[in-house]
């Protein structure tokens, strides 16, 4: 097997990959990173460092990306190239992703790169697994802020209002994140989007760390309006 630059990619290439992470694991970044539904104990910035030493291989991305191991997926991500993939395996990517950082950096990493971003958000935005639905949000949220035409903002506000409240928390997470983007990124929505963050309160008691800002949609828009002004 080789991969786009010819370089030859074999199944001892992913045993070497798979020991240097194993030898990267650490118990306690492994704790920290369970709480958060995150099953891998190696530090992202040497699994970054792992990765630049790497480079590109998209045929080294695929086999570390069957291994099921989030840590080699992790690294897939980083390695691969994202305008590589096709949409049919972009969506058996998503679909059997279930550790929240993986599912993160894929969409932010790979899909929004890809040329079939904006098929797939279509196509999951009415998907019944809210993890895959959570994606198509996500998506939309960039949409806002890069790229608003042709999208109906008053309609995305509707659909937020009637189903924030009550969405899984991966779902939520997303729509709250576009609620923020519509009152941040377009003014005349922007009152219409504060107020319906004030009435659901969703995230309003999140544990936000010093110098952060609350992912509590009032707050956060008051916040980024407030620096856009400072400029």
């Amino acid at each position: 097997m080789r991969d786009g630059q010819g370089t030859e990619v074999t199944e001892t290439t992913v045993a070497q990959v798979m020991a240097e992470l194993a030898a990267l694991e650490d118990p306690k970044i492994r704790k920290v990173n369970e709480k958060h539904g995150d099953d891998h104990g190696v530090n992202l910035g040497k699994l970054r460092t792992l990765a630049k030493q790497l480079k590109t291989q998209q045929d080294l991305a695929r086999e570390l990306w069957k291994t099921n191991d989030t840590a080699a997926r992790l690294l897939a991500i980083l390695i691969c190239r994202p305008k590589a993939f096709e949409r049919a395996e972009l969506d058996t990517m998503l679909r059997e992703t279930h550790v929240p950082k993986v599912h993160d950096w894929l969409v932010n990493y790979v899909v929004k790169k890809n040329p079939y971003s904006e098929e797939l958000r279509l196509a999951w935005c009415t998907d019944p697994d809210p993890v895959v639905a959570s994606a198509s949000w996500a998506l939309t949220a960039e949409r806002v802020v890069k790229k608003p035409e042709s999208l109906d903002l008053t309609g995305l506000l509707d659909i937020i209002e009637a189903e924030m409240k009550d969405a899984p928390d991966r779902l939520q997470w997303a729509m709250n994140n576009c609620l923020a983007q519509i009152g941040i990124h377009h003014a005349e929505h922007r009152a219409r989007a504060i107020d319906i963050g004030e009435r659901l309160e969703v995230l309003k008691d999140y544990p936000t760390p010093p110098n952060c800002t609350s992912p509590f949609a009032p707050v956060w828009i008051a916040e980024m309006v407030r620096r856009q002004h400072e400029r």
